[in-house]
């Protein structure tokens, strides 16, 4: 397939939270690997550092990124149209947005996993989690490390990729099908919490609507309170219980 409008990309950021700065970059376009430390603004929470391995000490005497020739570059390659894939890319897209890089299209590979399993099977759908449970091959891709989760990145694309062109019959087709799934909230197919953990929601609209009720409920609340924005999950449930 022709890749020249895809660039496979994953950030490491100081945390989770609203306040959270980008920290490393890494991407794949054209061919080209590439992968940055940057200081951020704010400090590494511990719980980041857990998880990415990146600490205040490794980063503070890098350039920040909002001075750096990287920024520039990725400036340029977005304002050229082209698509960032990414695993949940909306996170990705509010870091690089915090450093005033704005996305137009992107592809999401979190959400087409989510589409694609239509009975809800995947227990997880995290890029670690897929990349074993699909028992892909990637090579030098430690977990966790920027560089090392676009290799997995493009490899969970192509795997998608291969399973929609056999539909589609058509790679633009694919590539357009993709970012239009990714634009859009996911119908949500199980719960992997609560009670009914494990239970399709279509089985749970038809004998207790009342919890799709409450939980809708509570997800808009925490919406509101700019607490989480579920878009997911709501979409969801107005959808079963509509």
């Amino acid at each position: 397939m022709n890749r020249n409008k895809l660039i496979f990309l994953d950030t490491e950021t100081t945390g989770l939270g609203p306040d959270a700065r980008l920290c490393q970059v890494a991407y794949k376009f054209n061919g080209e690997e590439k992968e940055f430390l940057f200081k951020p603004p704010v400090p590494i929470e511990i719980e980041a550092m857990s998880v990415s391995h990146i600490t205040n000490r490794m980063v503070e005497d890098k350039e920040e990124f909002h001075q750096s020739e990287t920024k520039k570059e990725l400036e340029n390659i977005f304002s050229e149209g082209n698509i960032m894939v990414a695993h949940n890319a909306k996170f990705d897209a509010t870091i690089l947005e915090r450093e005033k890089l704005l996305i137009d299209n992107m592809i999401d590979t979190q959400k087409i996993a989510q589409h694609l399993d239509e009975e809800g099977e995947i227990p997880k759908y995290n890029l670690q989690y897929l990349r074993y449970y699909f028992d892909l091959d990637v090579r030098d891709a430690v977990a966790h490390n920027a560089l090392g989760d676009v290799r997995v990145l493009e490899s969970i694309f192509d795997y998608f990729f291969e399973k929609m062109i056999h539909n589609l019959e058509d790679e633009k087709r694919v590539i357009e099908e993709m970012i239009l799934i990714s634009s859009r909230p996911v119908l949500i197919k199980k719960f992997n919490f609560g009670k009914y953990a494990g239970e399709k929601v279509s089985d749970v609209a038809q004998k207790d609507t009342g919890y799709l009720r409450w939980l809708l409920g509570e997800k808009i609340k925490s919406r509101e309170q700019g607490v989480e924005n579920d878009e997911d999950w709501i979409h969801t449930l107005e959808y079963y219980l509509n």
